[in-house]
């Protein structure tokens, strides 16, 4: 397998990942190190058997997209209180109509806004997590600390 690599396009950040947008085994892999959790351990924060994660890092299952959900959560958890956090609505350029109408304003989410379904990005809600996730990785809102982890995750310490 090859590894993606970082583009950058119109001061947006895109991140090159397979047409199918599932998240890569070797990255997979590398969140649970950069959380410093065994196989077992992210086992049971993910809610899935020691065997689908072993799989999943193999490569032999892909891996579902409530697991990928959760292990960025998790990784934006443990990074986010290492840099300034600044909702989306203060980053794009949103309405106000547009504000009132979306969960992360609603719940002043605005750093959550990749995580939360139902948010309304360039005016539009989106069907499923795997095609919201896609247009949150190339938006300028998406945390700076997932960001750099989907780009940097080879050479991560196993305490890190």
């Amino acid at each position: 397998m090859t590894s993606s690599s970082p583009t950058w396009k119109d001061n947006s950040f895109s991140f090159n990942i397979q047409r199918d947008n599932k998240l890569k085994p070797e990255k997979f892999a590398s969140f649970r190190k950069l959380l410093g959790k065994t196989q077992k351990e992210i086992s049971g924060l993910l809610g899935v058997s020691l065997k689908a994660v072993c799989s999943y890092e193999q490569g032999w299952r892909n891996i579902p997209v409530h697991v990928e959900r959760q292990i960025l959560f998790l990784v934006f958890e443990k990074k986010r209180f290492s840099t300034k956090r600044r909702p989306c609505w203060e980053v794009l350029p949103c309405s106000q109509e547009l504000k009132e109408r979306c969960p992360a304003w609603e719940f002043n989410a605005g750093d959550l806004c990749w995580f939360i379904n139902g948010t309304i990005c360039k005016g539009v809600m989106h069907k499923n997590w795997t095609e919201k996730i896609d247009i949150c990785k190339k938006c300028r809102a998406f945390p700076y600390v997932l960001r750099e982890v989907l780009i940097n995750t080879s050479g991560l310490s196993e305490t890190e």
